[in-house]
């Protein structure tokens, strides 16, 4: 399946008979609610997505900050933006695609046909296409979803993963040196730093699928068994995303990530190493 579509086959796709739904995801660590961005610009008929409210649900610091919804709400969100059985999806946000990645992944573990806009609405608007102001409107959708089409690793597994079990966060967390969100600062036992940001361009475009399978090599992951985590289960999708650009297919997301295992008392390593 497609990861993703560019900004001029997104327009050509919108003016055919059968237009893909563009969802829009603004949302960063800074400004978690990207409401007031969505509605000073986004593409036409696109609708607002919440990442905090929608594409995860309230649980204790012990789950983690963006514990996955249920499959019952994610059914109910998705029906709110309009979306109905056989649908296609665009995921957007305002140019990292972090936010985008986060729903493209649990629209794919629901089983919906979705691609990641590259670039996002900057890609858009280089190409000086229409943008709308104001609020979304969308339908009631009907749509019925599935669930678990992606692999899914809770701590336990975390802790006694066979594989490859990769960082996504910046390195200076990874080492412990800084932690400005979670309460203790370094990594899980046995995992190796592979930040997201080495996944992309400065412009937020992903890289080409050829030197994201070799950043992957050179960290030492070719095949096998992989899991990704982060600081909360977001960024960590993004890499996940990136991994299958480059064919490689697979990656189970540990959707707790350090928010989840750093309030829980598990073992920590600080410094360079895995272990």
């Amino acid at each position: 399946m497609t990861v993703l579509i560019t900004a001029a086959e997104l327009a050509e796709e919108r003016a055919g008979a059968h237009p893909p739904v563009v969802l829009d995801v603004r949302w960063s660590l800074a400004q978690p609610d990207g409401r007031a961005e969505f509605e000073a610009g986004h593409i036409p008929g696109a609708v607002y997505v919440d990442l905090e409210t929608e594409l995860s649900t309230p649980g204790e610091p012990t789950e983690g900050r963006h514990p996955l919804p249920t499959h019952e709400r994610f059914q109910e969100v998705a029906r709110a933006w309009g979306l109905n059985d056989g649908d296609r999806v665009v995921v957007m946000d305002g140019g990292t695609s972090f936010g985008a990645a986060r729903a493209w992944w649990l629209l794919r573990h629901a089983g919906v046909d979705v691609r990641i806009l590259d670039g996002g609405l900057p890609a858009w608007e280089d190409l000086a296409l229409p943008v709308a102001e104001g609020p979304s409107e969308p339908w009631e959708g009907g749509i019925t979803l599935g669930w678990g089409h992606m692999p899914v690793i809770d701590a336990d597994q975390a802790a006694e993963f066979p594989g490859m079990l990769l960082d996504a966060r910046a390195g200076e967390r990874y080492r412990g040196e800084v932690e400005p969100i979670d309460p203790v600062a370094g990594h899980i036992p046995g995992a190796v730093s592979a930040p997201t940001t080495g996944n992309a361009e400065p412009d937020g475009t992903f890289r080409t699928p050829e030197a994201i399978a070799t950043r992957f090599a050179e960290i030492g992951y070719e095949s096998g068994p992989v899991a990704v985590y982060c600081g909360s289960g977001v960024t960590a999708a993004h890499q996940i995303a990136a991994m299958e650009i480059a064919g490689l297919t697979g990656a189970a997301l540990y959707p707790g990530s350090w928010s989840e295992w750093s309030n829980q008392g598990r073992d920590v390593v600080r410094g360079p190493d895995p272990r």
